[in-house]
């Protein structure tokens, strides 16, 4: 097989660091309305009060020391410091004159620094680029996604660009040092409909959840939600039932606070943008995306990417929805056949459904079938551990790819001493839970320096793109760097038994 690993290698930055919201150590037990429980601590207020004392002249002084610091390690610092004074502003002591210079200061003692990379970097997702403009014939623009692993383990998503020419030669831009998260979108409209039947799923669907979803206007927002919330747990305080009732609300907001949006300004590049956990039941990370370009029936395009959402005790399968890379739509999947790792969605319907893969008992390969991409009820298990390289567990590589003779998968497989391999399957075109398929051997192993890193003996990939007649297969090595293989779609199936 004319198997090709070649190509840039993408290694770890560790001067790429992410402006972060520091909580000041505050004992936050409840993520659901962190800035008012930020605002409440008693230690908020006492550092308050320490720049407070501080005179103009010394303020002058110390914020000129910490922007002359820090400014050329981010964008638009003097905005970062202002918005986060925001959320504190509320413990200054009442009818507090305070200057432009000071409300600047007190935000910056609440931002911290968080180098995304700084452990690992690893797992990549490739798809074609929305944007195909000024290319020469044959030439592609690809975005690549990365899972980011900084301080205290978390994951994040980051992007970069890239063109593939004609002769399969791979170029990655070059990207800056900075990068910046996205705004929340607060403003979000609430699907009614949609939380409900995510309620009923979750079997949170009761009085008090109707009771605070019948205050919500049509198109209400997520702020709005957040509001009633608290006015429902304000008229209730004292209740026999509070603690009955203060946990059925906050389950309804924080079901609806894991579907958000998240929003950056076009002007930043993709290579700055990162998508780093923001819901609770994502904050001890955001593993392992796998991005898709998908066909609607209609011809229209949108871009998936399914992740595992871990807040340190249990794993959410979730989906992220994008037209253009720059307004991203998150939600939580849910029916009881998203109870694992690993799920990838097919790039197109198949007979009028969404078809997705997924891993439901940490060892097979399964498929589910559904109406709507964000439910999913079913599933059936299309392949078993074969092989001696995959007798631990086997699961997806990313999405399919069409081609003449069926679906194309790649599979990873664990082995002996936890060596992880790639390998690929096939799947019937018209009924992809026919397997029809798969490679005997892996295509990729780990090998020399390959097996050395963050994670040894680990060859990984969430996604590959066609180009013309080749399979590009960005993968993770030992999770310390990213490199590429190239082979002939007709290799790889010739492969197969």
């Amino acid at each position: 097989m004319q198997l090709n690993k070649s190509g840039p290698i993408i290694r770890p930055d560790q001067t790429r660091v992410l402006l972060r919201n520091h909580s000041i150590g505050s004992d936050t037990t409840n993520p659901i309305f962190l800035t008012e429980e930020l605002s409440r601590d008693p230690r908020t207020s006492r550092i308050v009060g320490r720049v407070m004392d501080f005179s103009e002249t010394e303020v002058d002084q110390k914020l000129q020391g910490a922007l002359s610091e820090f400014r050329d390690r981010h964008r638009n610092i003097e905005e970062k410091f202002l918005k986060r004074f925001k959320d504190i502003e509320n413990v200054l002591p009442p009818g507090a004159s305070v200057s432009k210079n000071r409300k600047l200061l007190l935000g910056a003692y609440y931002l911290c620094e968080y180098s995304l990379e700084a452990a690992a970097l690893f797992n990549p997702s490739i798809v074609l680029h929305p944007d195909q403009s000024g290319l020469k014939e044959n030439e592609i623009r690809f975005i690549l996604s990365l899972r980011a692993v900084g301080e205290g383990h978390i994951s994040s998503i980051e992007f970069q660009t890239g063109i593939i020419t004609s002769d399969l030669k791979i170029s990655i831009d070059q990207p800056t040092r900075y990068v910046s998260e996205g705004e929340m979108d607060w403003d979000q409209v609430v699907d009614k409909a949609i939380l409900v039947r995510k309620l009923k799923d979750l079997r949170l669907y009761n009085d008090i959840a109707v009771s605070i979803l019948n205050t919500l206007r049509p198109n209400g927002s997520i702020r709005e939600l957040r509001s009633e919330t608290e006015k429902f747990l304000d008229r209730h305080k004292g209740s026999r039932q509070w603690v009955d009732i203060e946990t059925a609300a906050k389950s309804v907001f924080a079901l609806a606070r894991s579907n958000y949006d998240v929003r950056f300004s076009p002007d930043i590049p993709l290579s700055e943008r990162v998508i780093f956990p923001l819901a609770p039941c994502e904050s001890n990370g955001i593993e392992d995306a796998r991005f898709v370009r998908f066909t609607d029936d209609d011809g229209s395009v949108r871009y998936f990417g399914t992740y595992t959402a871990y807040d340190g005790r249990t794993i959410r399968p979730k989906l992220l929805e994008t037209d253009d890379f720059i307004h991203f739509k998150i939600r939580k999947m849910s029916g009881p056949a998203v109870c694992n790792k690993g799920t990838a969605v097919f790039p197109r319907k198949v007979n009028g459904n969404y078809v997705m893969l997924s891993r439901q008992d940490g060892e097979n390969n399964s498929i589910m079938f559904s109406d709507h991409v964000e439910f999913w009820n079913e599933s059936r298990i299309i392949m078993e551990p074969k092989y001696d390289w995959e007798f631990i567990q086997i699961g997806n590589c990313g999405s399919p790819v069409e081609t003449d003779d069926g679906w194309l998968v790649l599979s990873h497989g664990v082995g002996p001493v936890r060596k992880y391999c790639i390998g690929a399957y096939l799947l019937d075109k018209d009924d992809p839970s026919k397997l029809i398929g798969r490679t005997r051997e892996p295509i990729i192993l780990p090998e020399g320096d390959e097996r050395e890193g963050y994670v040894p003996n680990v060859v990984y990939t969430c996604g590959m793109l066609q180009h013309m007649d080749s399979l590009i297969i960005p993968y993770a090595k030992s999770d310390y760097a990213i490199g590429f293989a190239t082979v002939p779609v007709k290799d790889v199936v010739r492969r197969m038994e």
